[in-house]
């Protein structure tokens, strides 16, 4: 190849470079030519053409979506489905401060192959109190959409301390620092104010009770998680040992997070999955 590539070379002739030059453009006058169209004359305006047609884009973007913004009927809504309670919310604030929506989805295609694999798929009216919306872009680890009420308070305790220990062979990391440290929820009232400026229809009484109807959920997670003798006697234990400086369970992070898995996917369940992908035998 290389000895052709030579001889190739060696047969050849130099040409010799032609001056070539583009015949000089007719002077255009500002004004519009005779018989010229409007449109034609506009697009030798790169910078009127540039304004008109972003001026034309932004009318024609709020025709389009502010009808949607300010008709109600426009929002799906589900009966069933309500708002978080202000445990779950706190729980929700975990979810996204972990990073868990970087792993795990929460939006089950009308699959057959995911309605079994996950259960019921989503509805878009149950996420009209989502702000944000976690549906997240990729699945290192399963759909959470419908995890809620699957495993006891328990697995969940376990999962976060030990991933592994309840799903052999999971790459997920340890998050123990859920189970050892103390949740602050000194601003959950802020935090329902804020999603009832966003549509969530939080009522004044609701805000004005969100500390007791937390201490009230927090209590019964505990419960259920003191229905395992090993969290009972490890926590026993710790109590023991740290004296005044134990925090209490219910006051820690796990309590709340464990709130808000519970709840996920919970409002509307349908166990046949036949019946829900309406398919016919």
């Amino acid at each position: 190849m290389l000895y052709n590539v030579i001889m190739t070379v060696r047969s050849g002739s130099k040409v010799t470079d032609e001056l070539a030059e583009a015949p000089a453009l007719k002077k255009v006058p500002k004004k519009r030519q005779k018989k010229e169209g409007y449109h034609t004359w506009l697009e030798r305006k790169p910078v009127k053409l540039t304004i008109y047609a972003t001026i034309a884009i932004l009318i024609g973007g709020i025709v389009q979506i502010v009808p949607t913004l300010l008709v109600d009927s426009n929002i799906p809504t589900i009966t069933s489905v309500k708002p978080y309670t202000p445990l779950e919310l706190e729980g929700r604030d975990l979810y996204i401060r972990e990073g868990c929506v970087s792993c795990h989805s929460q939006m089950i295609r009308p699959f057959r192959s995911e309605v079994e694999r996950y259960g019921e798929y989503s509805k878009a009216g149950e996420y009209v109190y989502d702000h944000p919306f976690l549906w997240g872009s990729k699945r290192t680890g399963p759909d959470l959409f419908r995890i809620g009420g699957k495993y006891p308070d328990s697995w969940h305790f376990n999962h976060m301390y030990d991933p592994q220990s309840t799903s052999p062979g999971s790459i997920m990391p340890a998050y123990q620092w859920l189970i050892r440290d103390k949740h602050d929820r000194s601003h959950i009232e802020d935090k329902m104010k804020a999603m009832v400026a966003l549509g969530v229809p939080y009522t004044e009484e609701d805000i004005a009770n969100a500390q007791k109807h937390m201490a009230e959920q927090s209590q019964k997670i505990v419960a259920n998680l003191y229905e395992d003798p090993d969290i009972t006697s490890s926590f026993e234990q710790e109590k023991a040992d740290l004296g005044g400086d134990y925090i209490p369970l219910k006051e820690r992070e796990i309590v709340s997070l464990i709130a808000y898995l519970q709840r996920l996917g919970t409002d509307i369940k349908l166990i046949n999955t036949e019946d829900s992908l309406s398919i016919k035998k």
